[in-house]
């Protein structure tokens, strides 16, 4: 078969597997990895060291003889309230965990799939190849083979945005040594930029961890915060953290181009209860109060895995502090209560944000 006729293949194949989008990219040295060393040398990816994996600059320095690069795309979108939304409605004590963790870990979800696409590629092609896949697991750039693949354009927020599906994507990826077609011509890259004169990123960022349009300090972002930093939280982020416990999704909340985003019809995507509570606005004073077996059981195969338990613990302890119930309540009287006992704990982490809290609501 010809280099397009695979691509075809793989393409379709992908779509029947229940991907929303795929194309391909040649495995080279794309123009955005060669800026990965001057962010990683101000200091903008924090603890995150993984990211200074020096494979990251070229997809053929992880796969030996890799030739192309498949990505594919899943809609993660699900018909409920935005976290602005939520911000602006919700009362006392109730927490957000982003949209992307309200489910089934969706690293599971699209492994199993593009595992599945390289074994119908295999009983395909005749020739022998190596393939290997990632999702946000390897040494790979997803949402920038995503762009060379035609699948969207990078906007202000740093997200991969698609025209009609918008930015609620989950992206995985295959590197193989089989010869494909690109999706794009060079005449056709990049692909065109729709982000236009907007700035509702930037604005809307509560730690102006957008920097500049196109350019994030990881440091300041709110997912950065509740999910990757281990250890406390700097004092003058936990104010504008809110009430965040896992995640941030306000930089796509707002996105133009997410307000008519289909909705998934996946259901490992859709909210799911734990203990007759849903993911979505879950209570603080709950969380808060999980044992370490508690949360190992409430969020076995979830993304909030993550932040581990000392970090979900430390968050809801800060989403307290910022949003405690009235002095006098019943609740407020529950609340001090909660903060004084895990002031006492022996991690100091946990006991420092608790008594942080106590002092902010009292």
């Amino acid at each position: 078969m010809r280099p397009s006729e695979n691509t075809a293949f793989v393409v379709e194949r992908a779509r029947s597997l229940g991907f929303d989008l795929c194309g391909v990219a040649p495995a080279e040295d794309f123009p955005e990895l060669g800026r990965l060393p001057e962010w990683l040398a101000l200091g903008y990816a924090g603890q995150m060291h993984y990211l200074e994996d020096p494979r990251r600059r070229s997809p053929a320095a992880v796969v030996e003889g890799a030739r192309s690069v498949i990505v594919c795309a899943l809609n993660y979108n699900t018909n409920q309230q935005h976290s602005t939304e939520f911000a602006a409605q919700a009362e006392p004590g109730f927490g957000w965990i982003s949209r992307y963790a309200w489910g089934e870990d969706y690293h599971r979800v699209l492994k199993k799939k593009l595992q599945a696409l390289i074994g119908e590629m295999r009983a395909r092609f005749d020739e022998s190849f190596e393939a290997r896949s990632y999702v946000d697991t390897g040494p790979v750039i997803e949402r920038v083979a995503a762009k060379h693949a035609g699948l969207g354009w990078l906007g202000k927020n740093t997200c991969l945005i698609h025209e009609q599906l918008g930015s609620w994507l989950f992206l995985g990826v295959i590197l193989t040594t089989l010869e494909l077609a690109p999706s794009l011509e060079p005449a056709e890259m990049p692909p065109a930029d729709l982000c236009g004169n907007c700035t509702l990123c930037l604005d809307a960022c509560p730690t102006g961890a957008l920097t500049e349009p196109y350019l994030m300090d990881a440091r300041l972002c709110i997912s950065y915060l509740t999910i990757e930093l281990r250890g406390p939280v700097p004092d003058n982020l936990r104010e504008p953290i809110g009430r965040h416990v896992f995640g941030c999704d306000i930089c796509q909340d707002v996105c133009p181009w997410n307000h008519r985003a289909p909705v998934s019809p996946a259901p490992e995507f859709q909210p799911r209860k734990v203990r007759d509570r849903t993911l979505i606005a879950p209570e603080l004073e709950w969380l808060a109060g999980l044992t370490e077996e508690d949360f190992q059981e409430v969020f076995h195969r979830s993304p909030v895995q993550r932040t581990k338990w000392q970090g979900l613990v430390r968050n809801a302890c800060i989403a307290l502090g910022n949003s405690a119930p009235k002095t006098g309540t019943p609740a407020h009287a529950r609340v001090t209560a909660m903060l004084e006992r895990l002031s006492g704990l022996r991690d100091p982490v946990i006991a420092e944000c608790a008594q942080w809290a106590l002092r902010r609501i009292q």
